[in-house]
């Protein structure tokens, strides 16, 4: 890959091979992500386990989310390839085994590793984004990953049905094989780092303390009301060790030669704001995916089909919006978009809440692709936001951070929407069967999402006003990046915005954002 300045976006430009490299990986994690759902019928009475079959999500998301950071770290040390590539790789030798499964038990055991391909595969492929396009190229490359998310979430559930009802089941693991082979191989073709190679201490206890206590404290989320009670001695127990885990975790890393979660990422003002915006994007996503379908199937009888394709406007939105954003925040700046967007997203859910005691498929499916509109012009911009502010050597860590706290977003939402929802499906006759009850469960969920999407608010008002200046003439890619990212000098140069401290301030030159805190310098 020759270094690049200004080429372009799009399939037929230089890049164009790594960014249709960089969809097929990202379309192996969104595909998985809706295709399996409606095989489960098929794959309990083969395999049998009904009892088990929600650890076929669980194990697989759990594994995903506490690998994230590692990964994240990995990528920073040895670089992007390898780390995407092990990726793929595990998510490959996952599906062939899913694809062979004999047992409810080694079919979870096998989606958990699955996950864990995933893990690496989704964050890297927008750090890799981050490394070799320019900061006004990347809302657009976002609004190309988005639209692999619209288009699996109506393909997955499509191929899902078509493999249940031929009683194939297995084809919907196997069908990842080429797609992992494709996207292989056309990243080693056509991904060239230059990593200037160093020793480095990998932080093993630090790695390991950390998926062990966030391993614990997201299957506590996740489990808890369902599995088992909230008050139960297993909760407490579960909870109780993931706790202890976690400050073991952070005594461990503030010794570390090369911590595993850097100091620096609580520390400065940009990334734990934008990590908290991706917090209640995870949370307001969740929130609608999991109780639309529910709602529509519920209050009004219509098929699954139907309520997958009103659910699909959410993701049809944010590709749209994504797409966009950089016009947005070049002109005022990544805070002010950021605002934009959860404004928008709030107004699509109240408009949902207060509609929900009389629904409608065309109302909801509005609703929901307003919300996808708001979500891209918040999502789009502070992911960006925290990519600019870091060096190539961090931003594996900073990418994955925000992709995290997505995950944790969406583990928690499960958690308290699950409860309200259970609440008042337990207070009703019939619970998820009577119809007024799933009206009313939903109508609450959906309240719930929008308090989540007001605290994302607060999230988006406390960053630092950011505002991106300059154009694709004055950001170097990634090559240039991966083979002098120990030069702090030129990273501040092509990197396009730099924080380095607590308050956000930073230098302005040609092709920086710069950054302002309104404490310091007035808004």
């Amino acid at each position: 890959m020759k270094t690049a300045r200004a080429q372009g976006v799009g399939f037929r430009s230089e890049r164009g091979p790594i960014l249709i490299a960089l969809m097929l990986s990202t379309g192996l994690v969104a595909i998985d992500s809706t295709i399996v759902a409606t095989a489960v019928p098929s794959i309990v009475r083969d395999v049998g386990g009904f009892s088990s079959f929600p650890w076929l999500f669980s194990a697989y998301l759990l594994a995903q989310a506490v690998s994230v950071p590692i990964y994240g770290k990995l990528s920073d040390m040895v670089g992007r390839k390898p780390i995407i590539l092990t990726g793929i790789g595990l998510f490959l030798l996952g599906s062939v085994l899913c694809g062979v499964a004999w047992s409810m038990p080694s079919l979870i055991a096998f989606r958990a590793l699955q996950g864990l391909g995933a893990g690496a595969v989704l964050p890297v492929s927008i750090t890799i984004a981050g490394d070799i396009y320019s900061l006004e190229e990347r809302a657009k490359v976002q609004g190309y990953l988005a639209s692999v998310w619209a288009v699996s979430s109506v393909v997955g559930p499509s191929l899902g049905g078509v493999f249940s009802a031929l009683g194939i089941w297995r084809g919907i693991f196997l069908v990842n094989i080429p797609l992992c082979i494709l996207a292989g191989w056309m990243l080693v073709r056509t991904l060239d780092e230059k990593v200037e190679r160093a020793k480095h201490t990998v932080d093993y206890a630090g790695a390991a303390l950390m998926a062990g206590s966030l391993g614990l404290l997201i299957l506590g989320a996740l489990q808890g009301g369902e599995a088992w009670a909230w008050d139960s001695p297993v909760s407490f127990t579960v909870f109780g060790v993931g706790a202890v885990l976690l400050v073991v975790f952070i005594l461990v890393e503030r010794r570390a030669a090369e911590p595993i979660l850097p100091s620096w990422v609580v520390q400065r003002r940009l990334l734990v704001t934008t990590a908290l915006a991706s917090f209640g994007v995870g949370a307001v996503m969740i929130g609608l995916t999991s109780y639309v379908p529910t709602f529509l199937e519920g209050a009004l009888s219509v098929s699954p089909l139907v309520a997958g394709l009103a659910l699909a406007a959410l993701t049809l939105g944010w590709p749209l919006s994504a797409s966009q954003a950089g016009r947005l925040y070049l002109r005022i700046g990544f805070k002010a978009t950021g605002l934009i967007g959860i404004s928008i997203t709030v107004a699509g859910l109240l408009i949902l809440a207060l509609t929900a005691s009389t629904p409608n498929v065309a109302l909801i499916a509005s609703c929901c692709f307003v919300v996808g509109l708001g979500l891209g012009l918040l999502a789009t911009p502070t992911l960006i936001a925290a990519q600019s502010s870091a060096r190539w050597n961090e931003r594996g860590v900073v990418t994955s951070t925000n992709m995290f706290a997505r995950s944790i977003g969406s583990a928690l939402g499960v958690a308290v929407f699950g409860a309200v929802a259970n609440a008042i499906y337990s207070g009703n006759p019939g619970g998820e069967g009577n119809g007024q009850a799933v009206v009313a469960a939903s109508s609450a969920v959906f309240l719930a999402a929008l308090v989540a999407g007001l605290l994302t608010v607060l999230a988006v008002l406390a960053m630092p006003k950011t505002k991106a200046a300059g154009t694709g003439q004055d950001a170097a890619l990634g090559q240039d990046q991966a083979s002098e990212h120990g030069a702090e000098s030129k990273q501040d140069a092509t990197d396009g915005m730099h924080e380095g401290n607590d308050d956000g301030a930073s230098g302005a030159g040609p092709g920086r954002a710069e950054v302002e805190d309104s404490g310091r310098r007035g808004s």
